[in-house]
């Protein structure tokens, strides 16, 4: 009876360990369901109206670039597999990964390349080759691989009014601003992704994306910073680096040494490290620079305290100062917070600003995401954003980035404030999720456990 006994104890042990092994091992199918307050209206990698997080991670899903950046913000091939500037690095030569073809089965050619970086790119002259692309720039740039890892020179083929992309999944419903539906694609180059199909649901609000979560009728939700601590309660949250910067944008240059002195005042007025506390409930970094201090490590050297007897010195050197007109997006319910709490900073310091939805004010309530993992790409893109001119880089050292940082916020052009992490609810359904650090999907390889979200 005992060896029986120990038999059967054997064999239920084994059955167990299979089903443990089972149910962690990586299953095809299944359509992934999000929910995001994002709406992207274009499919289109070159809308520059959407440099926007969700505008990145939609075209991920269905377009790709030449070059990828890893975590480190190095650069990796994707459709291109080698890449060589010629000395200067105002001329480049690329490879392209063979094989690679579009979602409706032709195959990308040197010349779909060519005229795809023509077309986001005008002032670039763009030739194919043999096996590539040559790409002459009219001035030396050594940092072409990490912008060729933007989502606007994602390589697109437009076809009879369709736009297509090699990217892993390809569009089979598309309602602008509210819905998007892609399927796998079983001849991606890099291999049939796990899941079969992800549907993405546009222009909800938090409320809204945490009953469906809650609910079961979505697996992956986009949760406002401000909310991330509150949304922990039963759900598993992904939290980002702190990613997005919220600035004050004036319209102007610096006028006189009075402006000076105002836009100075006003800087050291804003209690940033409140704003992040009570408003966004520690859900971003009060910030002195453009960049994140985890993606330059010199951040501390932009201060960003309070500084209100300063502030109210400075101001009372000023005879008369002008009534500012400080503008916001309406639709942005943090941004009329934050709004608020700035004019009242302001008032302390005998600063005189109204909110207001005028279509020029004086000085506007901006965010911009982190569109590069690459230091230098990323502060030109911030510079493009916010329509200042593109920063001076003397050479490829932290020195020099800080330098050309520095330059930027000399020109008193724009006031940091913020840095906001990017949040997302993901479902235990869910697994090898890949929690990239400036909030990023990165989904060919997630897989659905199966059953009921």
């Amino acid at each position: 009876m005992k060896r029986i006994g120990f038999r059967l104890i054997a064999i239920s042990s084994v059955l167990i360990a299979a089903t443990a092994m089972a149910a962690t091992r990586p299953h095809y199918g299944g359509t992934l369901h999000v929910q995001m307050e994002g709406a992207v209206a274009s499919l289109d990698p070159i809308d520059g109206s959407q440099a926007t997080l969700a505008m990145r991670n939609v075209l991920g899903l269905i377009f790709e670039t030449l070059v990828g950046l890893n975590d480190r913000g190095l650069a990796e091939p994707r459709l291109a597999i080698a890449w060589q500037p010629e000395a200067g690095n105002q001329r480049w030569s690329f490879v392209l990964r063979p094989g690679v073809m579009f979602s409706d089965a032709t195959f990308m050619t040197p010349e779909n390349v060519a005229a795809s970086l023509r077309r986001a790119n005008p002032g670039w002259k763009v030739s194919p080759t043999e096996t590539g692309i040559v790409i002459q720039l009219d001035a030396a740039s050594a940092d072409l691989p990490a912008e060729l890892a933007l989502p606007r020179n994602s390589i697109a083929k437009l076809d009879s009014g369709k736009i297509l992309g090699t990217g892993p999944f390809s569009v089979s419903t598309w309602n602008p601003g509210r819905k998007l539906v892609t399927t796998v694609r079983d001849d991606y180059w890099g291999g049939r992704p796990f899941l079969d199909a992800i549907e993405i649901e546009m222009g909800k609000n938090s409320r809204e994306e945490m009953i469906a979560y809650d609910l079961g009728q979505a697996q992956l939700i986009e949760i406002p910073s401000e909310q991330a601590y509150r949304a922990t309660e039963a759900r598993e949250l992904r939290v980002s680096q702190p990613a997005e910067l919220v600035a004050l944008l004036f319209a102007r240059e610096v006028q006189s040494p009075e402006d000076r002195k105002q836009r100075q005042a006003l800087a050291m007025s804003v209690d940033r490290s409140q704003m992040n506390q009570v408003v966004l409930q520690s859900g971003g970094e009060a910030a002195g620079g453009l960049l994140p201090d985890w993606l330059t490590g010199y951040g501390f050297l932009f201060p960003h305290g309070t500084d209100l007897t300063r502030a109210q010195q400075l101001r009372a050197e000023v005879p008369v100062a002008p009534l500012w007109n400080l503008g916001f997006d309406m639709t942005d319910s943090l941004a009329h917070v934050l709004a608020d709490r700035i004019t009242l900073n302001a008032g302390d310091a005998g600063l005189r600003l109204q909110l207001g939805n005028q279509s020029a004010p004086d000085v506007r309530l901006v965010r911009v995401p982190l569109m590069s993992l690459d230091p230098y790409v990323a502060l030109a893109q911030i510079a493009k954003s916010l329509q200042l001119p593109p920063p001076e880089f003397l050479g490829t050292t932290v020195d020099n980035l800080y330098h050309a940082e520095n330059a930027m916020l000399q020109s008193q052009r724009v006031i940091p404030l913020l840095h906001l992490r990017t949040a997302y609810a993901v479902s235990k359904t869910v697994k090898d999720w890949d929690n990239v650090r400036d909030g990023s999907w990165r989904l060919p390889d997630v897989w659905l456990v199966p059953g009921k979200p």
